[in-house]
């Protein structure tokens, strides 16, 4: 649980302290967004970003050791609604098929529509991949991947479509869903002129052709059964 998560102790100044710290990392957090939005990942600097929230530097790395932490925290919550409706999903034995294609259709909305957040995300994912020369450690609190973990709603539904034989076994879910995922916040970074509709067909055509290719082999003349499948 997060500093801003806790609960307020009952002493009244201490609690006044923690609605303080509350307070200050909610600026740096709104500060920061707007640094990323404005100057991108590798312009957008821990010192300008706590002038901007009225802190010192050493306030700013207090509640946010790194800039890749900070970038993580910004994007949870984005990620987050994806993982509730993929648990509710597989809760209510869902048709994973359907449950996908509303997985996919919400992350390509929301890379489009935060876009700039979303290139700096993904730097910040590249970079500290490359610093940590491995995949993500559940363990490591400043990692933006585990702040953020984008592939795991798409690899929930997966491995579940996976184990009840509604999707092949192969790739494992957790190859298919970083490679969407991947993919997914590419095209919205590099493709400012696609449509999210298209971006979404090719995910899901990607993805079943691995996980369900007779939807492809069933889809008709044009052999495009994901056309128009992005959520309104």
């Amino acid at each position: 649980m997060s500093a801003i998560d806790q609960p307020h102790p009952r002493d009244p100044r201490a609690r006044a302290a923690q609605t303080k710290r509350d307070r200050t990392r909610r600026a740096l957090l709104d500060a920061a967004d707007a640094a990323f939005a404005s100057h991108g990942w590798a312009n957008a600097r821990m010192e300008d970003i706590a002038a901007a929230a009225g802190v010192s530097a050493a306030t700013a790395y207090n509640h946010f050791p790194t800039k890749h932490a900070l970038v993580g925290h910004i994007f949870r919550p984005v990620v987050l609604p994806l993982l509730t409706q993929a648990e509710q999903d597989v809760a209510t034995a869902r048709s994973m098929v359907d449950a996908l294609c509303d997985q996919v259709s919400s992350l390509t909305r929301i890379t489009f529509r935060f876009r700039s957040l979303t290139a700096s995300f993904w730097s910040a994912v590249q970079e500290y991949t490359i610093r940590v020369a491995g995949p993500a450690d559940p363990a490591d609190e400043i990692d933006p991947r585990i702040l953020a973990p984008v592939p795991v709603p798409i690899q929930m539904l997966i491995e579940h479509g996976q184990g009840t034989g509604e999707l092949r076994p192969f790739p494992s879910a957790i190859e298919v869903s970083g490679l969407i995922v991947n993919m997914a916040l590419i095209r919205s970074v590099n493709r400012p002129q696609e449509s999210p509709e298209f971006t979404c067909e090719m995910l899901l055509t990607v993805m079943f052709g691995m996980l369900r290719p007779e939807l492809l082999v069933d889809a008709g003349d044009d052999g495009r059964p994901f056309r128009n499948r992005l959520r309104p």
